[in-house]
């Protein structure tokens, strides 16, 4: 299974299904991220921590531990 945290700078991704449960996956999809989105990764943080995405014509930052539950194409 690949996750979204595994998607290199500048690649893009398409999301296939989310694995977090209750409060986080609530908030995971309310930012957007939702089944068949596309997701470009734009740059990380100086430390890995957290990654910034383009998603919806938006920029949005997301830590990798939240990352590590979005499953992609």
């Amino acid at each position: 299974m690949k996750t979204l945290k595994d998607v290199a700078i500048g690649d893009t991704a398409v999301i296939k299904r989310l694995h977090g449960e209750g409060a986080v996956r609530r908030r995971i999809m309310d930012m957007g991220l939702t089944r068949g989105t596309q997701v470009h990764v734009r740059k990380l943080a100086p430390l890995g921590d957290p990654m910034e995405l383009t998603v919806r014509g938006y920029e949005l930052s997301l830590r990798k531990a939240d990352a590590s539950t979005i499953e992609i194409e």
